[in-house]
């Protein structure tokens, strides 16, 4: 099982920005005035619809005075609170159905207003009409809490062509969200790939694109501009990406991408959590056979990353306690110490007498197994017996060496052997030695490999700070 917080985006809440640009319609905002204001053309209504704007505009401002309307607007805010303070899906549920209808409670106080707005619409006739007509559109939507609405009137000013370009990639922004919101996943995609396009990155727009695919059971295209966002920055990606990364190519069976993002997690956020994702994501993808199992585990052990009394029992199973006693002991301990495992526990307890009976013996034949494999007709499992043997009791130095010898016996278990001397590299403190010896492992080994690879380098490189 995987134990991981996922990461959930949900761009509710994003509409409240729209508050500071809604007096940004027509004029830019300061920044870009003072750069760009030659080229904000005057906005000039039709005459055909300036008889209806302004007592629209006098029944808008009028309304967001109402009494009525600001006692209903507090109904929404309370409700929205406790939509945000609920916990458990009963509890959701019933937040969320009282917020449905607190905003239909204010909604039913400007059925008059919306309808005068309808009536401005026949009227729209040039850009500026249009632009106009969304300005007042997106003012009623937001005082009643009408995302539709908002919507409505945030595209018309898009539509409008009249917003500078710094602004039409912000309004693109904030329609997607809104679509966001509402789950229309395809609208959602087409205005914020229109605000990213244009060159709007902030509020996170990428990660909500990823997440508008994602959401319409689109995973390998919503991980797809993920990947994109994150090769695109000069900075470490926000790590919730990339766990949300591994987590979504996880539940999508996407193996290869679930390891890109794993990789990429640890190597800019190697914390024990995150070291525990991306092992336990290789893990249950891969369904490695034993010995790929020992090595994958061994990162765990590194990375002191054990989550539960299962990480544990899989290492001594698959390092079995006859074979490296030395090795299972310590995991034995190092569980028991954890609390994770159980002294009452018969399996333990039978691995822990094993391998405690076996380690005097198997010590003591380590000389003649190096001898042995040192000599000029032994062969490549000679070696690697020897190799691991010296691995397990945490002699990396004589360990490398014999990989190294190993390497050059024929039918020698190729992956393998260059795994193990990756990790005594690694363990002696050969960063680059090790990355170099990663890096040629192939097969299904190669994944592991890459784990191991940024398990190397965070050991000389200082992780990403955290995001903000």
């Amino acid at each position: 099982m995987i134990r991981s917080t996922l990461f959930t985006r949900s761009a509710l809440g994003l509409a409240l920005a729209l508050g500071a640009a809604a007096g940004t319609v027509i004029a830019a905002s300061p920044a870009v005035a003072k750069e760009k204001a030659p080229a904000v053309p005057k906005i000039v209504p039709s005459k055909a619809f300036a008889p209806l704007y302004g007592p629209m505009k006098t029944a808008l401002d009028n309304a967001g005075k109402r009494q009525d309307v600001l006692d209903a607007k507090t109904a929404v805010a309370t409700a929205t609170a406790g939509v945000n303070a609920a916990s458990g899906k009963a509890a959701r549920d019933a937040a969320r159905a009282n917020y449905d209808a607190t905003v239909k409670a204010l909604g039913d106080k400007l059925v008059a207003e919306k309808t005068q707005l309808d009536q401005l619409v026949p009227a729209i006739s040039t850009p500026d009409d249009k632009l106009i007509y969304g300005q007042l559109a997106f003012g009623l939507g937001k005082l009643a809490e009408d995302k539709p609405l908002q919507r409505k009137g945030l595209q018309a000013s898009v539509d409008s062509g009249k917003l500078v370009p710094e602004q039409q990639a912000q309004f693109n922004f904030f329609v997607g969200a809104l679509s966001y919101d509402m789950r229309d996943w395809a609208a959602a995609r087409a205005a914020l790939q229109n605000a990213i396009t244009a060159g709007y990155k902030q509020n996170d727009s990428e990660s909500l694109l990823a997440e508008a695919y994602i959401n319409d059971n689109q995973a390998a295209e919503g991980l797809k501009v993920l990947e994109t966002a994150i090769a695109g920055r000069t900075t470490a990606a926000p790590e919730e990406w990339l766990r949300r990364g591994v987590v979504v190519a996880y539940k999508a069976k996407l193996a290869d991408k679930a390891t890109t993002f794993g990789s990429k997690l640890v190597s800019a956020y190697p914390t024990t959590q995150n070291w525990a994702l991306a092992i336990a994501v290789l893990r249950d993808t891969a369904r490695y056979p034993s010995q790929e199992t020992v090595d994958l585990l061994r990162l765990m052990d590194r990375t002191n990353s054990y989550m539960e009394g299962r990480d544990y029992v899989e290492f001594i199973q698959a390092a079995d306690p006859r074979r490296a006693p030395g090795e299972v002991l310590k995991v034995v301990n190092a569980g028991l110490n954890s609390g994770k495992l159980s002294a009452k526990d018969v399996f333990v307890t039978e691995a822990k007498t094993i391998a405690s009976g076996r380690i005097a013996t198997d010590k003591a034949s380590l000389p003649a197994a190096e001898r042995d494999a040192r000599a000029g007709s032994a062969t490549a499992t000679v070696v690697m017996a020897a190799a691991d043997a010296y691995l397990s009791y945490d002699n990396p130095a004589k360990a490398a060496e014999l990989y190294q010898l190993a390497l050059g016996k024929p039918g020698v278990d190729l992956p393998r052997a260059l795994t193990r001397l990756g990790i005594a590299q690694t363990d002696l403190g050969q960063i680059a030695a090790a990355q170099a010896t990663f890096a040629k492992v192939e097969g299904p080994r190669k994944a592991m490999a890459q784990l191991w690879s940024a398990y190397a380098a965070s050991k000389v490189a200082p992780a990403a700070a955290p995001a903000k």
